[in-house]
């Protein structure tokens, strides 16, 4: 057996040659990746975001920066230094390896892009090569690293287990100190979030999803989000003022109305895929038209808010009545259709609200006068919606606020930001009354549920009503963001959201029966077709494999449920040596994939 007190030169620091080699190049290929931005990588303007000019990065550049600097200030973790140990605390080096290929994946991408766009690889300068060199230094690096901390021997395994520099146990913070990282956290996701709307051109947005999914992954991987995720527990209310904070902060950060416009359809988008949520999510009811409810709201708006074509023309109730009318309207809509249908379950309730959502667009696509009562006006829908009124502004025109002018969808954005607030606080109060659990216990298994005394035509009927009547809601502010209402956009499926396609995706893939995640569902399904423009037809291709990957890959959402972590990751095994035998006590152990 060899002795670990000895320092020859194969031992030297308890760490083997190889193993101090690869991380020397994950640390240089980390920081060449960073500094190869500062060079030219093409010598024409005519590729977006001017990647031309040496010594200031350009576009998909700061991308390439920030993946390098990301990547060397992990690899430096590796080292033991102080203050920097707490990047890595689950003990692993998987999140050395995600942000190499993050870096890797943005600059070959920029790489091979110029040579597509503008025809080959002559239009490449070295900085480009030296670019794509560089990023594969730390994947190289990144993958020479054993998959623990440690080596496999029992000699290394003792020795890191005795070393100081080892990464130490998580510490309980004070409360102020948590609070200060939970505003730091907000501040850097509102910064990441506008980043990713004023991307100004497709092959920016790209490029920030391929580092924004691997950098996320990695912080998984290495533990800081459950960290985090623990912090949040200890303090939900700071966390949830603190996230209505950075929404109210956006619209000021903007300079440009358009993006406040994106800003409101994701939230109206958002507040829906969230009363969706109640049904899908808390009930385990499939609904395949739930949009409906949506439109119901929006023409229920657009009849009594003053239109000169509206069948109701003299007619224009304020705001609060308005939005009321839309919500109750949806509401009703949505027993009569719950109260017959609501005692099929499965494929077969799927099948009926699927029917309910066609027979709504074509019922309003028919009332026109001629082939039904003259109502909605057909397929022309109802123009004209005159802007908001509330407390003397009128939100159709721009305001100055302490410096800032706020545009018109600026001005609704805040509006909705009101409302989502409504929209949580109703969601959260029932998700946790009496009502909230046995919507959870109908969806675990709802023969069970009955069995123990909870009426379940009753609690589905009121899951049913309640998300209905939160779409409404959405829907009355949609119907005056977008001046008019009209049959097309309420249908199943289509190339561009809201339909009842990408909403169950948006509640889905955010992350069923949690707050946070149908919003961020919805804010990526809206942005991908709004960004990816530059793909035209191929589009939805890319949307579709993105979903694969996700799925595959993240089945239980973004933002999973605690309860549906498990179900997907039951079978998962404990990947870290027994270290019992050495150090006399069991090692913490985490379980892979959960």
């Amino acid at each position: 057996m060899t002795d670990i007190t000895k320092t020859t030169p194969a031992t030297r620091g308890l760490i083997p040659l190889p193993l101090a080699a690869a991380r020397a190049l994950l640390l240089l290929g980390g920081i060449a990746t960073a500094a190869s931005a500062f060079l030219a990588w093409t010598w024409t303007k005519e590729f977006p975001g001017n990647l031309t000019i040496t010594g200031y990065p350009g576009g998909l550049q700061w991308l390439t920066f920030t993946a390098g600097v990301l990547t060397a200030l992990f690899a430096l973790a590796t080292y033991g230094i102080r203050g920097l140990s707490w990047l890595v605390p689950g003990r692993n080096n998987a999140p050395l390896a995600l942000l190499a290929l993050g870096g890797l994946g943005v600059t070959w991408y920029t790489v091979i892009a110029i040579t597509v766009e503008l025809g080959g690889v002559v239009n490449l300068e070295p900085g480009g090569w030296i670019a794509a060199i560089a990023s594969l230094l730390p994947v190289i690096g990144a993958f020479a690293l054993p998959e623990k901390r440690t080596d496999d021997t029992k000699e290394n395994l003792k020795a890191y287990l005795a070393k100081p520099d080892g990464i130490p146990a998580p510490q309980p913070l004070g409360g102020w100190a948590e609070r200060a990282v939970i505003t730091v956290v907000t501040i850097l996701g509102l910064f990441v979030f506008t980043y990713g709307i004023d991307t100004e051109y497709g092959q920016l947005f790209v490029g920030y999803l391929i580092v924004t999914v691997f950098a996320v992954w990695a912080l998984h991987t290495a533990g800081l989000m459950d960290r985090f995720s623990r912090i949040v527990a200890h303090n939900r209310s700071f966390t949830l003022a603190m996230g209505f904070v950075a929404a109210i902060a956006f619209p000021f950060t903007q300079t440009d109305d358009h993006y406040a416009n994106i800003g409101v359809n994701i939230l109206i988008f958002g507040t829906v895929a969230l009363g969706l949520n109640i049904v899908v999510g808390l009930a385990g009811l499939l609904d395949l038209g739930y949009v409906a409810f949506l439109g119901v709201g929006a023409y229920t708006a657009a009849l009594v808010s003053g239109s000169e074509f509206s069948t109701f023309s003299g007619v224009q109730f304020p705001f609060w009545a308005a939005a009321l009318t839309g919500a109750a309207a949806s509401l009703v809509f949505g027993v009569l259709i719950g109260a017959p249908t609501l005692r099929l379950r499965g494929d077969y309730l799927a099948i009926v609200t699927l029917g309910f959502g066609e027979i709504f667009r074509i019922a309003v696509n028919n009332m026109d006068g001629d082939s039904g009562p003259d109502i909605t006006n057909g397929p022309n829908g109802i123009p004209s919606i005159p802007d908001l009124k509330l407390f003397g502004f009128n939100l159709g025109e721009s305001h100055d606020i302490g410096g800032f002018t706020l545009g018109r969808f600026a001005n609704y954005y805040l509006l909705m930001v009101l409302i989502m607030a409504i929209v949580v606080l109703v969601y959260t109060r029932a998700a946790d009354s009496r009502i909230g659990r046995s919507w959870i216990a109908i969806r675990e298994d709802e023969t069970a549920a009955t069995a123990m005394g909870i009426n379940g035509f009753r609690v589905k009927l009121i899951a049913f009503a309640l998300g209905a009547a939160l779409a409404g809601l959405a829907g009355t502010v949609s119907a005056h963001v977008t001046y008019s209402v009209v049959p097309t956009p309420y249908q199943f499926a289509g190339s561009t959201p809201p339909n009842s396609a990408f909403l169950l995706a948006a509640v889905v893939l955010g992350g069923m029966g949690t707050v946070a995640g149908p919003i961020l569902g919805a804010a990526l399904l809206y942005l991908l077709p709004e960004k990816l423009v530059f793909l035209q037809d191929k589009s939805l291709l890319a949307f579709g494999v993105a979903l694969i990957l996700l799925m595959r890959f993240r089945p239980e959402g973004i933002i999973a449920n605690r309860r549906q972590q498990l179900e997907f990751h039951e079978t998962g095994q404990l990947d870290v040596p027994d270290t019992t035998t050495l150090t006399g006590e069991p090692a913490a152990v985490t379980k892979t994939g959960a």
